[in-house]
């Protein structure tokens, strides 16, 4: 029995979408990791390594008052820490003291980065932090968001501040990419799975205006939280884009009503 033309056309257009699926799986960290190459600099903070067990050393910028209360800070996937200078400047004008993570792979730094090395660095990075004095409040952005998830769902942590983040990054990759589903062996960065884990309280802040990680991302991650019994405050900020939220006094306001509410 021969195929007919109809059924060849099915066949050929369900082998190259199951091509164009491999490729996606195989190019998806390409998009995940952007990082940029410039090396980490931002006045009033200095470098410093922290230890990595069976990896090594993963590179801090430290600045604000050493007495000050803890913040550690993740970047989004720019992957260059001189790029987020406003954030980091915004706690330590605070008087917080700040701890930002620099990223293998990015900011001239050796290595690859992956969901995995990057959750394990940051678990270290929390760790070395803490040890000086903790509890420590985490703060990310956007794919830094999924890392305070991680480490806050691991660690008893002050507190939670997710600023543009994702629910699942691989839901959102797949829908970018016309895929009807996350594929199995790609990198899913799945901050709602490990909603249920949160034991601080969470600030989710997002801005309306978000072109990159659109809002309804963050309410979805808020409502996992809630759903799971977290104490969650979602704050909307109106006409903000991804990136620029550290220039709206609405935000400025709600970081430090929500810091301000944790301090001892």
């Amino acid at each position: 029995m021969t195929m007919s033309a109809a059924a060849w056309m099915v066949a050929a257009v369900l082998g190259t979408y199951a091509a164009y699926g491999l490729v996606m799986i195989r190019l998806h960290p390409a998009f995940l990791y952007p990082f940029a190459a410039e090396e980490a600099w931002v006045e009033g903070f200095a470098r410093a390594e922290v230890p990595v067990a069976g990896a090594d050393p993963v590179g801090v910028l430290v600045g604000g008052p050493p007495d000050g209360p803890p913040v550690l800070f993740f970047m989004g996937n720019a992957g260059a820490l001189g790029l987020f200078e406003p954030w980091l400047t915004l706690h330590s004008h605070a008087g917080r003291r700040v701890v930002a993570m620099e990223y293998r792979g990015g900011g001239g730094l050796a290595g690859q980065p992956s969901e995995a090395r990057l959750k394990a660095d940051a678990l270290a990075v929390h760790d070395w932090l803490a040890g000086q004095g903790g509890p420590v409040a985490v703060h990310g952005f956007s794919l830094g968001a999924g890392l305070a998830v991680h480490v806050a769902a691991r660690r008893p942590v002050a507190a939670a501040i997710l600023e543009a983040p994702f629910s699942s990054a691989c839901r959102m990759m797949a829908r970018a990419a016309l895929l009807p589903a996350c594929l199995m062996p790609v990198q899913r960065w799945d901050s709602a799975a490990e909603a249920g884990a949160l034991a601080a309280p969470v600030l989710v802040i997002h801005g309306e205006a978000d072109e990159v990680i659109p809002i309804g991302e963050g309410r979805r991650l808020a409502r996992a939280v809630e759903a799971a019994g977290g104490d969650v405050r979602f704050e909307a900020v109106p006409a903000g884009r991804h990136g620029d939220l550290p220039s709206f006094p609405a935000y400025r306001a709600a970081v430090a009503r929500f810091l301000g509410a944790q301090a001892p």
